[in-house]
């Protein structure tokens, strides 16, 4: 299973940019999967997840700006993220495949992507 996730870059407060994390070896429609982050000197966040019947869950951090999108037919999910912080500035990892936790904020994975660095300009 190789997740690669992708779309990351440098975007102005109050931008948009949209993440992909693209699937190999395992499918997204069955499977639970999660997008995390990591600032610098900080720990892994949990950012949002989807469930295998397309519920989905947000950090209050980035609720209303942040939606999970999926396309099955390139086994890939998005990130769609608007109104972006200097705050959403961090390594942003895609996750798959839930084998542990009781609420979606706690939920842990099997597979992870190689993350992608987003920065957002004041």
């Amino acid at each position: 299973v190789e997740l690669q996730a992708s779309g990351g870059g440098l975007v102005q407060a109050g931008g948009s940019l949209r993440l992909s994390c693209a699937a190999s070896g395992l499918t997204f429609g069955a499977n639970t999967m999660g997008w995390f982050r990591q600032a610098p000197g900080k720990e892994r966040e949990f950012i949002a997840a989807r469930n295998w019947n397309s519920n989905t869950y947000y950090a209050d951090s980035v609720k209303g700006r942040f939606t999970v999108s999926r396309d099955n037919a390139k086994n890939t999910v998005y990130l769609e993220m608007n109104s972006l912080k200097p705050e959403d500035t961090a390594v942003y990892y895609c996750a798959i495949q839930r084998i542990a936790g009781d609420l979606p904020s706690t939920w842990q994975y099997r597979y992870w992507g190689q993350g992608t660095q987003v920065t957002v300009s004041s």
